[in-house]
């Protein structure tokens, strides 16, 4: 039981930001959220030319820090092209502050309701109030939790470490590893370039958002047709991160309301749409 102390301060802040901590918000209009890196020897390869290739884009960088940061959109959802060597991204989810809420242990985790019909006693055990700000983001994981899967989507949520590791390999078998967003070190700056070395991870893939929640809870999803990426980035300030981006190929199931058709302007079903994870996704992919 907690009584809104410290352990509380940073789960419920900074939820709602301009891509959220998953994709799984647009997915309510269907039809019916690392490790650190010091700039070690993985990110030493990179070939950072880019201004003889991409002058173009490279002309955008001559202005000053805060317009150009200003005057280039967030990158959210994009065309599987721009998925390419020297592209520029806007990714302030990727350098977003990390959730380091814990895994309950996974005895206590199967211990504590997680269902919209439990809710009161949810908040009991939290010694949480109702309609309070930290009780309607609790309910709105669960209720994403509780959603139907779309067509060609398999979905589940974790609450324990156990259940991750056990309903992961049990969707997508043994040989598996799994991926996270890298950082070479903490930035201000969310201008990337991608480098050179991007890796196509396969279609065996499991996708998992860290919800926002008093403990760590996963919505771990499988989408039919969606590739996993990593993706090496050089930062506009000497900043290296190794990214993880998915291209959905096939969106014929999605809402016709979906974010991502109102960015790009294009209708179900039509064209391949990708996306970077943010920070604190993970990615289950075959070895």
């Amino acid at each position: 039981s907690n009584h809104g102390n410290e352990e509380f301060d940073d789960w419920s802040h900074d939820f709602s930001g301009s891509q959220g901590n998953s994709e799984d918000e647009y997915f309510d209009t269907r039809r019916s959220k690392p490790s650190s890196n010091n700039g070690n020897e993985e990110f030493d390869d990179w070939d950072h030319d880019f201004s003889a290739r991409h002058g173009n884009e490279e002309e955008a960088l001559k202005e000053s820090k805060g317009k150009m940061v200003s005057s280039i959109p967030e990158t959210i959802f994009f065309f599987q092209r721009d998925l390419r060597t020297g592209k520029l991204v806007n990714l302030p989810s990727l350098i977003a502050a990390s959730d380091r809420t814990p895994f309950l242990p996974d005895r206590v985790a199967k211990s504590i309701p997680f269902s919209s019909s439990k809710f009161p006693e949810i908040l009991n055990h939290f010694s949480l109030k109702p309609q309070t700000r930290e009780a309607e983001i609790m309910k709105r994981t669960i209720r994403v939790c509780e959603r139907e899967a779309i067509n060609g989507e398999q979905m589940f949520c974790v609450t324990s470490l156990e259940s991750f590791i056990d309903l992961s390999i049990a969707t997508l078998g043994k040989d598996i590893q799994l991926l996270s967003n890298q950082l070479s070190k903490e930035t201000n700056n969310p201008l990337f370039t991608i480098a050179r070395g991007m890796q196509d991870m396969g279609e065996n893939e499991l996708i998992c958002h860290k919800e926002k929640y008093p403990r760590a809870v996963f919505l771990c999803h499988s989408i039919n047709k969606t590739t996993v990426y990593k993706v090496p980035l050089l930062g506009r300030d000497g900043t290296k991160a190794n990214a993880l981006a998915v291209c959905h190929k096939d969106t014929s199931a999605w809402s016709p309301k979906h974010k991502a058709f109102q960015i790009l302007k294009v209708k179900p079903g039509t064209v391949p749409i990708c996306h970077f994870l943010a920070k604190d996704t993970l990615a289950w992919v075959s070895n």
